[in-house]
């Protein structure tokens, strides 16, 4: 029986660590997403946006540095959380459904005919979701490997780019998307996921 090498396309580990022949594991593939967002605009399904998305930027999350100076040096203390707005280019259809919609969406927030801008953020805040799949489609219905959800979304800004004589290719809207907060589902597997508190019992830096 011939014996396969494929098992050795890996990065060696100690017996320790793990198996000695195991194989490297599939990754997932950037092409291979879905995005979904639920409550933006008005005109409801929304999945005219999905089908024109180009691209999406998953979410960067980083902390405030807290620094405490002390005798000969600093230590230094993880503050508070903020999350970077993500980024979703789109493709903008001759039927001009997606630009209704994302036209929708920056009147929820400001009515730029009227000068009257939303009395809360509830009235026009949405919730956005990053999907990321393992390729089925058709009959073959495609499994979520990973999905980001974003709440409190808004739209901090919509380009509607250029047009070029020059140029083969599709018009395209940018949006940029602040948002409140994201989690990983399903749960436990990533951020948001249940981590029990770690208590010192010395309290301590």
């Amino acid at each position: 029986m011939a014996t396969s090498s494929l098992s050795n396309f890996t990065v060696p580990l100690s017996t320790s660590q793990s198996a000695s022949s195991q194989g490297l594991l599939m990754p997932k593939l950037k092409f291979r997403f879905r995005v979904t967002f639920l409550n933006f605009g008005v005109t409801q399904p929304t999945t005219e946006l999905t089908k024109q998305v180009i691209d999406f930027k998953r979410p960067t999350v980083s902390f405030e540095n807290i620094e405490i100076p002390i005798y000969n040096s600093k230590v230094y203390l993880a503050g508070k959380p903020t999350w970077t707005e993500v980024t979703c280019n789109l493709r903008d259809d001759a039927s001009g459904e997606v630009t209704k919609r994302v036209g929708e969406q920056m009147q929820k927030q400001f009515d730029f005919f009227e000068q009257a801008s939303a009395s809360s953020g509830i009235d026009y805040k949405f919730t956005t979701l990053l999907e990321i799949l393992d390729g089925g489609n058709g009959t073959s219905t495609p499994n979520v490997l990973e999905t980001w959800e974003l709440d409190g979304c808004y739209l901090m800004s919509a380009d509607y780019g250029d047009v070029n004589y020059s140029e083969n290719a599709p018009i395209q809207i940018g949006l940029t998307i602040r948002y409140d907060n994201a989690l990983q589902t399903p749960l436990g597997g990533g951020i948001g996921s249940t981590v029990a508190r770690t208590l010192g019992t010395v309290i301590t830096g």
